[in-house]
């Protein structure tokens, strides 16, 4: 079939399609151990309370208007209207509905905003999305119409007691000009688990401000809700900056509900194209993030039940890690929020992709580490090829199992090569 570079672009495999690909062929095999894709956990409280929820809301015909009715192009009012009072509220903010739009997940709002704001311009110009550090969110990587929309640079890299290590920003690098549309980062980051700084967030939105650029804020695992972010660290929003969240980590993820806030002409802009692309959002997940705020269980839900849950697992975790691959060239880096634990294999003889395919064998996925190192110049740098992503949403039998797996097949990399 002969297509358009649109097609070229979109319509081949990439690392975000293996991820899902792997995901749904996972949950057809009992006995597959998935350390790979970004489900959240099934919480037990969680799903009994989403549970009586949609029995709540099926009884009294809110479910049912959802399902059978169009929100607008920028998603359901009331819920818009709801979470700028809730925000408000937590945070001073001075939010209306104006600020606030939904979209068919997380993944669409990037794709629109990538789009938005780089590529090539009505003057010729051709703009790219500044990723302050690598690696970043895989979903990221081919989000763009046009080719060559990222650039990133090496971190600086911390290394810590108990084999630890972690990323931070090396501002001395990053270089913005006008070739720069905005800057994007995830907090806390998939892959890594890392949360940026108070500072390092700080400094970003200075960067961002002297250049007259947005700063986009991926906090799809950040605070007020999922709150799956184990630092002390300042929510952080003002005009300059898009933050994006979403309900999949809440535990709704099949419900497809990203949340944009803004200001109102990046709010206006993307209802549009949300208009053109999607006609109108999902109205479930709106519906029933409605009826959780107006219960007050939003935030308590993700503060009390979600966060404890994340942050008691990754310490169990990595504790398994560390004793399973006594290695001390087997680094993890610390967990400090999201679902993920990330492995550095240093002087690892093979790449991790080839590790991700031995590892399939045996049926223990996970996601090898070079699609999340985006727009950054891999040559001469051999730590982009020794890092996995596993997440640790798994009981804690498939972990220690799928752990004990990773041990023997790194052994025998390091071993035979």
């Amino acid at each position: 079939m002969e297509v358009t570079h649109f097609g070229e672009k979109l319509a081949n495999h990439s690392g975000i399609t293996q991820l899902m690909d792997d995901l749904n062929d996972g949950l057809r095999n009992p006995d597959a151990i998935m350390l790979g894709g970004g489900n959240p956990a099934a919480i037990p409280e969680m799903l009994e309370y989403f549970k009586t929820l949609s029995q709540s809301m099926l009884e009294d015909g809110s479910l049912l208007h959802a399902m059978t009715n169009y929100d607008g192009p920028q998603g359901k009012s009331a819920l818009l209207n709801a979470l700028a009072e809730l925000l408000n509220q937590t945070y001073g903010w001075q939010l209306s509905s104006k600020n606030i739009m939904l979209t068919n997940g997380s993944q669409s709002a990037f794709f629109y905003l990538f789009n938005l704001l780089a590529g090539r311009y009505a003057d010729g110009s051709h703009k790219k999305i500044l990723l302050p550090l690598a690696p970043e969110y895989i979903g990221y990587g081919d989000a763009g119409i046009n080719d060559d929309i990222f650039v990133s640079y090496q971190p600086d890299i911390e290394l810590l007691d108990n084999r630890q290590f972690k990323y931070h920003v090396d501002f001395s690098r990053l270089k913005i000009d006008e070739s720069i549309g905005a800057i994007c980062a995830s907090r806390p980051t998939n892959p890594t688990g890392n949360v940026l700084t108070d500072n390092e967030i700080q400094q970003l939105d200075q960067l961002a401000r002297d250049n007259n650029i947005p700063l986009i804020i991926d906090n799809a695992y950040g605070t007020p809700f999922p709150d799956i972010i184990f630092e002390d660290v300042a929510p952080f929003w003002n005009e300059n900056t898009i933050l994006c969240s979403s309900l999949s980590k809440l535990g709704l993820p099949g419900v497809r509900c990203g949340i944009v806030i803004a200001n109102e002409a990046v709010i206006s802009a993307m209802s549009n194209i949300n208009g053109i692309v999607s006609l109108s959002p999902n109205s479930v997940g709106p519906a029933m993030a409605l009826a959780m705020i107006e219960r007050g269980d939003l935030l308590r839900l993700s503060k009390d039940v979600v966060r404890p849950f994340y942050q008691q697992k990754s310490q169990r975790t990595l504790k398994m890690v560390l004793e399973t691959i006594n290695d001390e060239r087997v680094r993890v880096h610390k967990p400090e929020g999201a679902i993920f634990l990330w492995l550095w294999f240093n002087d690892l003889p093979i790449s991790t992709q080839e590790l991700y395919k031995r590892l399939k064998a045996r049926g223990v996925l996970v996601v090898p580490g070079e699609y999340f190192f985006i727009g950054v110049e891999h040559e001469g740098w051999d730590h982009a090829k020794q890092c996995i992503r596993m997440n640790y949403v798994q009981e804690d039998d498939a972990m220690q199992q799928g752990i004990k797996v990773i041990a023997e097949e790194v052994a025998r990399a390091y071993n035979e090569g």
